[in-house]
């Protein structure tokens, strides 16, 4: 397929998703305007993945409360290990800003079906934030009952989860409901502002982005601390998700759990995501079955449709040069896409005030719920989560991937279908204690 035919083919379905979406609006309006439970002006929310990014979340959500002026109650939460929702109950409960935002009963549910439980407890709004591998599920799931939802990224780990996404977004239009990714960039002003000015040709025609996420790595939780907490020895289903950041089937490796931001910034830029990438990385400093089976470095080059390039770099290597951010290069300059300024021809640098991007995306969440409003991050946040994936497929196989190949025929990852419990053997299994023989060997591993 040449790449004007790649484009036509998006600009066809751009414009066909925009008419349906526009149709739902109109006919959908009353869904959200009685969606506050039953009529109250009460907007009952539940939380489904009790770890630090959840607690944040639901945090975030009732702060924006206090902005907006809406009414949020926490009503029920959920985590696959019920110590850990029994401990961010407790310390909703006890904090005294949110005393009259809390009443959860008996409504604290753990296991990994926990989430059909909080979901189906009398609530209007999903803050969902479990491992990224359970979003397709936990989304899909909301939407089915006519919740509004708040998702944290990434929302995919694979190709079949990509396409539950963009199901469950044409779904979520269709009902009227109001979807938030933690995207959290696209909700800041500074951000919108800088985009805007280079979509308008501040810095001329766009010739390539830059892209990093660069740091020295994150938390471990290894076995011996697993079973200190349950007072017993973990299954082997147990360890995964609670160590979840190093399994695939459950983070999509770090490309996917950190920089999706970084590429969600250029795809908000280009107006959509590449159609081609090529890329390597590989496992440098991660060793240990604690650390399971990622890669420790990625670099990606990305190609639009357009033919620009976008050059994608992340790693978790201590010691080492640590940039988060992203650029935009033009004919006529280039902008810095996280701290907002332009160098060239025009000269400018964010003066407004600073918000807030963590609660910003939760009013403008309550907002559109109140007003009706048509607001459904879920399409960008599949897609830049699929450019994350589309990006390890690359790095993984060696080879040279195309989009449309990806989304078809890319592997699964996740075990997509089955009805997951903590005695459930995972898609990984260590060998003599490692899982060194499930690391991705380019020349070996097929993206497709």
């Amino acid at each position: 397929m040449t790449r004007d035919n790649q484009a036509s083919r998006r600009d066809f379905l751009k414009s066909t998703a925009v008419a349906a979406a526009g149709a739902s609006l109109a006919g959908g309006l009353s869904i959200a305007r009685s969606a506050h439970a039953q009529g109250s002006d009460v907007l009952k929310a539940c939380l489904v993945g009790c770890g630090g990014r959840g607690q944040g979340a639901i945090r975030d959500c009732l702060d924006a409360a206090a902005t907006t002026g809406d009414k949020v109650k926490v009503v029920a939460v959920a985590d696959a290990f019920e110590d850990k929702a029994q401990g961010a109950a407790e310390r909703l409960k006890g904090e005294e800003k949110y005393k009259d935002s809390v009443d959860l009963g008996d409504r604290v549910f753990g296991g990994l079906d926990s989430y059909k439980k909080a979901i189906d407890a009398g609530v209007d709004l999903v803050v969902t934030a479990a491992a990224p591998g359970f979003r397709p599920v936990h989304y899909r799931y909301a939407v089915e009952r006519g919740k509004h939802v708040f998702m944290e990224k990434p929302c995919c780990v694979d190709a079949p989860g990509f396409r539950s996404l963009m199901e469950t977004n044409k779904m979520a239009d269709d009902k009227n409901l109001k979807v938030v990714v933690g995207l959290q960039r696209r909700h800041d002003p500074k951000l919108r502002e800088a985009v805007a000015k280079v979509q308008e040709g501040a810095i001329g025609d766009l010739t390539y982005l830059r892209a990093y996420w660069n740091g020295g790595g994150v938390w471990v939780r290894d076995r011996a601390g697993l079973e200190r907490q349950l007072g017993r020895t973990p299954t082997e289903m147990e360890y995964q998700v609670n160590n979840w950041y190093y399994f695939v089937w459950l983070s999509g490796d770090h490309i996917c759990e950190q920089h999706v931001h970084n590429l969600d910034m250029c795809n908000w830029v280009m107006n959509g995501p590449p159609v081609e990438a090529n890329g390597m990385g590989g496992r440098q400093v991660r060793k240990g079955p604690e650390v399971g089976h990622i890669y420790d470095h990625h670099f990606i080059e990305f190609t639009y449709a357009n033919g620009i390039k976008m050059y994608s770099q992340c790693r978790h290597i201590p010691n080492t040069w640590s940039p988060v951010t992203q650029y935009a290069h033009g004919t006529k300059g280039m902008a810095d896409l996280e701290r907002p300024s332009i160098e060239g021809e025009t000269n400018w640098r964010y003066r407004g005030e600073g918000v807030n991007p963590y609660k910003e995306e939760h009013v403008h969440l309550l907002k559109a719920i109140r007003s009706g409003e048509k607001l459904n991050d879920g399409w960008f946040g599949a897609t830049s989560s699929f450019t994350a994936v589309f990006g390890r497929m690359a790095t993984y196989s060696g080879q040279v991937v195309k989009w449309d190949d990806a989304v078809a025929k890319g592997p699964n990852e996740y075990p997509h279908g089955t009805e997951l419990a903590f005695d459930t053997q995972p898609p990984i299994v260590p060998q003599d204690g490692s899982y060194e023989h499930a690391v991705a060997m380019p020349g070996v591993y097929k993206a497709y």
